[in-house]
C-alpha cells in the first residue's frame, strides 16, 4: 500500500468513528435518552444552541466521510 492509500484509509476510519459518536450524542425523542442528560433539554422550549451546533458538526463529518468513501474507491482501484 502506498502512503496516500494508508492516509485516506486512516482518515476514513477516524471519520467513521466520529460519525458513530456524534450520532449517539444526539438526543432522542424520549425513551432512554434521559439517562445521558437528554431529559434536561426537554424542559426548555425549542432546540438548544448546543444541539444545533452538534447537528452542524455531524453534517460536516458525514460529508467528509462520504468524500473519503469516494476517494477510497479511486485510490484503492486496482
Amino acid at each position: 500500500m502506498s502512503f496516500i492509500e494508508i492516509l485516506v484509509l486512516a482518515i476514513h476510519s477516524i471519520l467513521a468513528l466520529l460519525v458513530v459518536v456524534l450520532v449517539l450524542l444526539h438526543s432522542g425523542k424520549g425513551g432512554v435518552s434521559g439517562i445521558f442528560g437528554g431529559g434536561m433539554s426537554e424542559t426548555f422550549s425549542g432546540t438548544s444552541v448546543i444541539e444545533k451546533n452538534l447537528t452542524r458538526v455531524t453534517v460536516v463529518v458525514s460529508v467528509a466521510f462520504f468524500i473519503t468513501t469516494g476517494l477510497l474507491v479511486f485510490v484503492l482501484k486496482t
